[in-house]
């Protein structure tokens, strides 16, 4: 069974097929109206959520499927986690079920569970997510983890795509994935997608951020054999001005960094003394007409300053619009592989 939980996962040509569906979505948004007609997608929100929430209930109601969403907690179970414990607590459910049931309702399951921000081991190999999808009899959809984001990933691909145009035309492109400052030690999971996105897409990518917010080294690694294999390039810095010298995008993205789980008072510290790693004009005037991007939501004049979210070669509603696109071609990758498999267990008479 195919689930998206992180493209790392996900072979190259599925990758690709999947950037070409978005893109195509975007020129001709009803290409595939009601190609789903009977499907079912039922997503389970432990989160709060803006874009994930209405570019997935959009994206299923455009391809003719039906949704349901459920927030745990607020009318409906709170949902029970730890095997082999006496469920003595106030969770009446325990996700095994909770899961399980939503499988025979629905042909695609979606979940949003963020950091912990506690359990560096549990938050770094999204234990609870892998524990999600181990549940379900149905394909599951990362709409963000503790460590991963695959939809934001994809819909960044596809704008980059779409921005510089398709194949060779990323090779050689400079790209920056810049730490910015927030005042909440932030989840890493959209700059560790952001990171193994531009590196399989083989941009030359340099990861700035100042010392402490280091990402965790299995995603550095990864990002340094995608680079290779690509035919971009890999490397960090601790100085913002380097890294945009030249750099024809500068994505700005808040995280906490590893100090949280074990002295956060330090970690927070440190992050609030960073304040000079905003992204103003004088940085992006930096750059070889650089374009900016971020995930959103964005905190204006922390994270960036409003003379660039304003200006022209901002890019940043560009990616709140293609998580549509990409969630619709992701829908629709998993549903055909799902039906594909339907078909040949009824050919084989299973």
């Amino acid at each position: 069974m195919t689930h998206l939980l992180d493209w790392l996962d996900v072979e190259e040509d599925d990758w690709k097929a999947c950037i070409l569906e978005a893109l195509a979505f975007g020129e001709e948004r009803d290409r595939a109206w009601g190609r789903h007609d009977g499907s079912a997608l039922g997503m389970v929100f432990f989160n709060d959520s803006l874009r994930t929430r209405v570019s997935m209930e959009l994206a299923a109601s455009e391809l003719g499927v039906r949704s349901v969403t459920v927030t745990p907690g607020s009318g409906t179970w709170g949902f029970a986690w730890d095997e082999g414990r006496p469920m003595n607590g106030d969770e009446a459910e325990h996700i095994r079920e909770a899961v399980g049931v939503m499988s025979r309702y629905c042909h695609v399951l979606g979940v949003r569970l963020f950091a912990s921000g506690t359990d560096r081991t549990a938050d770094v190999s999204d234990a609870l997510l892998t524990r999600f999808a181990a549940s379900s009899t149905v394909p599951v959809i990362n709409l963000e983890s503790a460590s991963r984001h695959p939809c934001q990933a994809l819909a960044d691909a596809t704008v980059l795509h779409r921005h510089f145009g398709e194949g060779e035309d990323l090779a050689g492109k400079k790209f920056v994935l810049s730490w910015a400052p927030h005042p909440k030690p932030l989840p890493m999971a959209v700059p560790n997608s952001t990171l193994l996105m531009a590196t399989r897409l083989g941009m030359d990518v340099v990861l700035a951020r100042p010392d402490g917010f280091e990402l965790d080294e299995s995603v550095i690694d990864a990002a340094r054999r995608q680079a290779t294999t690509a035919g971009g390039s890999f490397s960090e810095t601790d100085d913002q001005n380097a890294a945009a010298d030249g750099a024809h995008v500068i994505y700005a993205k808040a995280w906490g960094g590893f100090g949280r789980y074990d002295d956060p008072e330090s970690e927070a510290d440190l992050r609030l003394s960073k304040s000079d790693w905003r992204i103003t004009s004088e940085t992006m005037q930096l750059t070889d007409g650089g374009q900016f991007m971020h995930c959103l939501p964005v905190r204006r004049g922390v994270v960036v300053d409003d003379a660039v979210l304003d200006g022209e070669s901002s890019l940043h509603l560009d990616q709140a619009e293609f998580r549509l696109h990409a969630q619709k071609a992701i829908l629709d990758w998993l549903l055909r592989d799902r039906n594909l498999r339907d078909g040949e267990s009824a050919g084989d008479g299973r």
